[in-house]
């Protein structure tokens, strides 16, 4: 039986751990779950050389990938060298068009370079940026989520996002995004799933639908 199940490679948001995707259930006679986790980048790593450094932790052919925010842009990466079998992205972006204008802005100031110090000792600033919304109330909920606080992390991260490079979109990725997301508003999305009510942190949230479709999704 576990020679014909699909192996499905989860990989988390910017500074998010793997928790994210608690909720998500596929089912077990069809699907095997494996969760990612973010590992310190080199110095001046390049995302190529991150992307083939996570391949690495791939233990099965064809699999599988399905990023959530920064890593959606991550699987998208190692998808580039890698073959698999489908390629799925959450509250995320295909090319760099689909960055916010802020972003794009971002990346031609250099501002960003003076966010990441601050989030490290900040975790509600840091939390607003990543998931988009005012966390006070939320605070616990959210610190279970984000555990990569390495500043070296966070630079390498933030930099990364708003410079992405991509033109174009990878031919049959499917895309999955909320129309309430603050962090890539869906003004700025083209052929996408759209989720009605999902915000930036709807692979929490809205898990039942996930749940749902993503074996459709998968198997279509």
């Amino acid at each position: 039986m576990s020679l014909n199940l699909i192996h499905v490679y989860f990989m988390p948001g910017m500074a998010a751990n793997p928790a994210i995707f608690e909720y998500i259930k596929l089912p077990t006679n069809q699907f095997k779950i494996h969760l990612l986790e973010w590992i310190i980048p080199t110095k001046d790593e390049s995302i190529e050389s991150y992307a083939k450094r996570m391949n690495e932790k791939i233990e099965h052919e064809n699999p599988v990938l399905i990023g959530v925010s920064f890593g959606g842009v991550l699987v998208q990466e190692m998808s580039k060298q890698i073959q698999y079998q489908k390629l799925i992205i959450i509250s995320s972006v295909k090319s760099k068009y689909e960055l916010p204008r802020k972003m794009r802005l971002a990346k031609i100031s250099k501002v960003y370079k003076l966010l990441p110090t601050k989030f490290v000792g900040n975790f509600e600033s840091f939390a607003k940026y990543a998931f988009g919304e005012t966390v006070k109330k939320r605070v616990n909920l959210y610190k279970k989520y984000l555990s990569v606080a390495d500043k070296h992390y966070l630079d390498w991260a933030i930099e990364n996002m708003v410079s992405w490079s991509q033109d174009e979109a990878i031919p049959n990725i499917i895309h999955i995004h909320g129309d309430r997301d603050p962090v890539f508003p869906i003004k700025n999305i083209s052929n996408c799933i759209t989720l009605k009510g999902g915000t930036h942190i709807m692979i929490i949230n809205k898990y039942k639908w996930f749940n749902e479709n993503l074996p459709k999704l998968i198997l279509s």
